[in-house]
C-alpha cells in the first residue's frame, strides 16, 4: 500500500488530476458507496477513507462527503479541507463549523463525532501527521492559496 502511496501521490497533485478527480471522484464514490452497502470506498484502495455526514449549514439538509483521514494515534481522526486545491473551502468545512456533531461511517461502521477546527498552533503538528500517510498533502494548501480547515473527530460515546 506505501508503494502505491508514493506512486499516486506526485500523480494527484498535477492540475490533469485535480481537474479529473473533482468531477469524476465524487460520482464514481458514491455509485461505489451504493453498491457495496457503504462499506467500500474507492478511495479506500489508497488511503483510510470514510464518509462525513453532515448538516448543511443553511441548508438544515443531510449532506454527506467522501474524505480521506488520518488516525491521529489517539483513537481520533484528522480531516482536512483541500478542496484538490480549489480557491474556496469545501463546503462540508463550513457545515462542520455550524454543526460540529456529526457521524461517519468507516467501512461500513458508522458512529457518532464531534469535529473541532485545529487551532493555528497546532496546524504543523498536524500536517506532519497527515503527511506520513500522504506524501506532500499540504501542497494542496499552498497551491489554493487559502488556509486549508483541518478538523479533527473525536468519537463520542
Amino acid at each position: 500500500m506505501r508503494v502505491l502511496r508514493a506512486i499516486t501521490a506526485p500523480l494527484s497533485r498535477t492540475r490533469w488530476f485535480r481537474r479529473f478527480a473533482v468531477t469524476a471522484l465524487p460520482p464514481m464514490e458514491r455509485w461505489t458507496s451504493r453498491v457495496s452497502g457503504g462499506r467500500i470506498q474507492l478511495t479506500a484502495f489508497l488511503v483510510p477513507s470514510l464518509v462525513l455526514h453532515t448538516i448543511g449549514a443553511k441548508s438544515g439538509e443531510p449532506r454527506d462527503a467522501p474524505l480521506m483521514y488520518t488516525a491521529d494515534g489517539e483513537g481520533r481522526a484528522y480531516v482536512a479541507g483541500t478542496n484538490w486545491a480549489g480557491a474556496a473551502h469545501p463546503a462540508w468545512t463550513t457545515n462542520l463549523l455550524a454543526h460540529p456533531d456529526v457521524s461517519i461511517t468507516v467501512r461500513g461502521r458508522h458512529m457518532k463525532v464531534h469535529a473541532s477546527l485545529v487551532p493555528d498552533d497546532e496546524r504543523d503538528a498536524a500536517w506532519a501527521v497527515m503527511e506520513a500517510q500522504w506524501p506532500d498533502y499540504r501542497e494542496y494548501e499552498r497551491d489554493s492559496g487559502r488556509t486549508a480547515r483541518i478538523f479533527l473527530l473525536q468519537p463520542v460515546r
